[in-house]
């Protein structure tokens, strides 16, 4: 409230990852909206633990049945000292923190806790291999690859123990979602989507991958494709939530990690969701894309009142209602009535403090994602 007892609008912060702006609005969760639904029974929980060779971790690798969840952009964020602080660890006997692994139902592992470790590891003894920069000990190792070094000293990385917990295929998925942020605390941890990337199969990863890889999408988001911490993957997942669980069964279990987790092994899922839902899928977040981009140009997705100066950041709960309330429309009916639609738009963004609050904190709270999907349906009819 002002001073003149006035309500104002929640503040924008726009996310930032390395120093770098994102172009993603900060999502604010209250502490309860981002646990999964409880109790669970911690006996659900089956965890083993071993201890491997890295030369058998990396011929896991090699053969497939070990994956290090390909297309991960943040891998990219290791500098060289960082690779090679690594292996002069493994040359110094030095103990690495444990790996964490989960199994599918298939006897597939991915890694989620550890993965720039590995992709280190592996690409220095198995893949195109770096030289070793900024040794702090063992200086005569300095700008040495692999196939450099003493044969005594490759055996020591390939002979090194690495204690793996593995989480069993039937652990509630919800669960082992749980455990691996419980986990996930070294280096920059992982977001929420590059945990349920690390977890999910190929299908579904290719599935967002393809949905974000449209010229529709790289308009509609100012060029999010490929985003550093995967936002535009969680977003094209959102509006696949949406689209195929539909909003009754967000209301039913109002935990939007959860529900975004159910969406990626449906999406995983063939049987349930053939080829050809998935097509349709496919189609409908392109049509969205290009609908949403007819309407609000540069500002689709961002918070855009009518006093707004230069362009807001895109809001993740603006996304999903606006993708998911503008899909069905023949875009020529909203050229048509573009002026009225937008209008209805700016002055709830700008007038509507409970609109602005449901897509800025709390956003997970069943009663504002009713509000917002509500209104942007509403909005999407004005002029009819």
């Amino acid at each position: 409230m002002t001073a003149e007892g006035t309500q104002t609008a929640p503040d924008v912060v726009e996310d930032v990852f390395e120093g770098e702006a994102t172009d993603v609005e900060v999502e604010q969760f209250s502490p309860a909206e981002a646990d999964i639904e409880k109790p669970w029974n911690p006996e659900q929980i089956r965890v083993s633990t071993s201890a491997f060779s890295l030369r058998n971790i990396l011929d896991q690798i090699d053969e497939g049945s070990l994956e290090l969840a390909p297309d991960f952009q943040r891998g990219k964020v290791w500098r060289a000292s960082q690779k090679s602080l690594l292996i002069e660890s493994l040359l110094l006997q030095i103990p690495l923190p444990a790996f964490y692994f989960s199994e599918d139902s298939d006897g597939a592992f991915h890694v989620v806790d550890g993965l720039q470790r590995l992709s280190t590891l592996h690409s220095f003894v198995r893949g195109n291999g770096f030289s070793l920069k900024g040794l702090e000990y063992l200086r005569d190792a300095e700008g040495s690859r692999f196939e450099d070094l003493a044969v005594q000293w490759q055996r020591r990385i390939n002979n090194t123990q690495l204690i793996i917990n593995v989480i069993d295929p039937t652990t509630p998925a919800d669960v082992m979602y749980d455990i691996f942020k419980r986990i996930n605390t070294g280096g920059t941890p992982l977001n929420a989507q590059e945990i349920r990337h690390c977890m999910s199969k190929p299908r579904s990863r290719d599935i967002l991958r393809r949905m974000t890889h449209t010229d529709a999408f790289s308009a509609a988001t100012n060029g999010l494709t490929d985003h550093i911490r995967m936002n535009d993957r969680e977003m094209a997942l959102r509006f696949a939530a949406f689209h195929l669980l539909g909003i009754d069964a967000y209301m039913e279990h109002p935990v939007m990690e959860g529900f975004l987790m159910r969406a990626t092994h449906l999406l995983d899922d063939s049987d349930a969701l053939p080829d050809t839902a998935v097509a349709a899928l496919e189609e409908s977040f392109t049509k969205a894309m290009g609908n949403a981009y007819l309407l609000f140009g540069e500002n689709a997705f961002r918070k855009w009142p009518t006093y707004a100066y230069g362009r807001s950041p895109i809001n993740r709960a603006l996304f999903e209602t606006w993708s998911i309330a503008v899909e069905s429309f023949a875009p020529e009916d909203l050229k048509r009535r573009k002026k009225k639609i937008v209008a209805a738009a700016r002055n709830r963004m700008t007038g509507d403090i409970d609109y602005l609050n449901a897509i800025t904190s709390s956003t997970s709270d069943r009663h504002r994602v009713s509000y917002r999907f509500n209104a942007a349906a509403d909005d999407v009819r004005a002029g009819q």
